[in-house]
């Protein structure tokens, strides 16, 4: 099945007498070119290069840097970007892609099939907590011919078109990561992409600049002269910069909505509500204490998720299992429930033989979250009502890169509070957390837990390559079933992605299924 999309071609502008410069003047004649933006963000990246991560603070520049192979309407259907025509053969198990002439790296080197076959097969395949499983069945990639690459899977993989954008997977220029380590290329420090804007520096502890590329293949875009990015890790500072108009982009914590929507110099953006995002709580299963379900199950029944969802982060539903509403195909509303039960929290510990003692403690663990005001406000509350079980919780807050050391690669934690995207399809992003097989030392946000079933571990893998829908639905409902009552990690919320404030002068700006971490392309000021 192809698909491909028509559009203008610039060459044939000329006919009509404009040239590719000449509609880029005109643009800027008109007031859609130059000028910065400046984008507020949280957290400070390790490195930018999405490729090799699933870190979200990584992704706002990095997806305004590189390109994807495609890109995806607000129904999920697949766009073309670097890919212009794709299809896939009838037994699913090649996929041939039609990439886009006369693109250019940054540092002038032309973009080709030999770039694809190197992205998939040595960065996104190897090193993305998610790309280990959505390109786990691509054996080989053909780039003989440098505008056409061809891929060959052992196996299907019926979710792969769902799941090629930017923010997922970049593609990367093989000729400056082939022939080292990836993971500690400076190439990771100073991207160098297809996309509509260069990087030009770091100043650390506070802001990444980009600036706009000339030569970039969507003339006249992009319409930006500059975009920096400043790191406000406060959102009340955020908020009071976004109203100063010292900043004209950034997102708002969901206490200072109802305030923000008074403001007539501000726009108030909402996010897809497709329900994709979620939060948990994972358990490091090494501990002893961790190895008897009853205390999972107690843990979960001592935590108020219905508070957490509502009072603190405001914009979100409680969790009802790992697969999102989102998910339509895939959705069960029948799982194992853990609703907040003090009582039975404390009668399943003493099941377990984790008794009071003299000071009415039962167990003393630490919860690990990166920084970020709303992860404290959420290690506050769970630790207030885990306290009337007995278990005495101290929550321990890092910045991102201490965070993932501890938990994905040194392993000492107990308790870690982890959130994520899960895609279109379980297979992207649900199946990373609880195969066995994604159990990767320094691998971030993958399987955290240490968790091993093998019923679970073949289920995972038969629905990943089946190509009946109804055996597929099938595969994943036994899959929620078990995981719900193992009960590895605890699904605590689901939300949208949240509200972006954006200074009206802000034009051509809209949250699709990317949010913000796309090109940027068509934005201007």
């Amino acid at each position: 099945m192809l698909f491909s999309r028509r559009g203008f071609n610039l060459s044939a502008l000329g006919a009509l007498g404009l040239t590719a410069g000449g509609l880029e003047a005109c643009a800027r004649r008109q007031g859609f070119a130059g000028k910065t933006l400046i984008f507020a963000q949280a957290m400070e990246p390790t490195f930018i290069n999405m490729a090799i991560t699933s870190a979200a603070p990584a992704n706002f520049v990095s997806s305004k840097v590189y390109e994807g192979l495609l890109e995806y309407d607000s129904n999920g259907n697949p766009l073309p970007q670097l890919a212009t025509s794709w299809e896939v053969s009838q037994d699913g198990l090649t996929y041939r892609f039609g990439l886009r002439p006369n693109v250019r790296w940054h540092d002038g080197q032309p973009f080709t099939s030999k770039d694809v076959a190197f992205s998939v097969l040595q960065a996104w395949k190897k090193h993305h907590s998610r790309g280990r499983t959505v390109f786990g069945n691509v054996q080989h990639v053909d780039f003989s011919d440098p505008l056409t690459a061809v891929w060959r899977l052992s196996k299907p993989a019926p979710y792969i078109l769902k799941t090629l954008p930017v923010s997922e997977y970049p593609v990367l220029p093989a000729h400056l990561f082939e022939g080292g380590d990836i993971l500690s290329s400076p190439y990771n420090m100073r991207p160098v992409g297809t996309g509509p804007f260069r990087f030009v520096r770091w100043e650390r502890d506070a802001q990444i600049i980009v600036e706009r590329n000339p030569d970039y293949w969507d003339r006249p875009k992009p319409y930006l002269d500059r975009i920096v990015v400043r790191f406000l890790p406060d959102p009340t500072s955020t908020v009071t910069a976004l109203e100063a108009a010292t900043v004209d982009l950034a997102l708002v914590p969901f206490a200072e909505v109802g305030r923000l929507k008074t403001n007539d110099k501000i726009n108030l953006l909402k996010a897809a509500s497709t329900f994709l995002s979620y939060f948990n709580i994972e358990f490091n299963l090494d501990r002893p204490y961790f190895k008897d379900v009853r205390v999972r199950h107690a843990i979960a029944h001592a935590i108020d998720r219905e508070f957490l969802a509502k009072h603190i982060v405001g914009d979100a539903v409680v969790a009802t299992g790992i697969v999102p509403p989102g998910i339509k195909d895939f959705f069960e509303a029948d799982l194992p429930a853990y609703p907040f039960d003090l009582d039975k929290a404390k009668a399943l510990l003493d099941d377990a033989g984790l008794l009071p003692g003299p000071d009415g403690v039962r167990l003393r663990i630490f919860l690990d979250s990166a920084n970020g005001i709303a992860n404290t406000r959420i290690g506050s509350a769970i630790r207030s009502t885990l306290a009337k079980a007995g278990i005495a919780l101290q929550p321990r807050v890092a910045d991102q890169g201490e965070y993932i050391s501890r938990v994905y690669t040194r392993r000492d934690f107990d308790l870690s509070m982890t959130g994520g995207g899960t895609g279109r399809d379980p297979a992207i992003g649900i199946q990373r957390l609880y195969w066995s097989k994604n159990i990767t030392k320094g691998v971030a946000f993958s399987n955290g837990a240490g968790y091993s079933n093998p019923r679970v571990d073949h289920l995972l893998e038969a629905a990943q390559v089946e190509l009946d829908p109804a055996k597929r639905k099938a595969y994943y409902r036994e899959f929620q079933m078990i995981v719900m009552q193992d009960l590895p990690l605890i699904p605590l919320y689901w939300t949208t992605g949240g509200y972006l404030g954006a200074s009206k002068k802000v034009k051509g700006l809209a949250l699709g299924l990317g949010g913000t971490n796309v090109g940027f392309a068509g934005v201007s000021i």
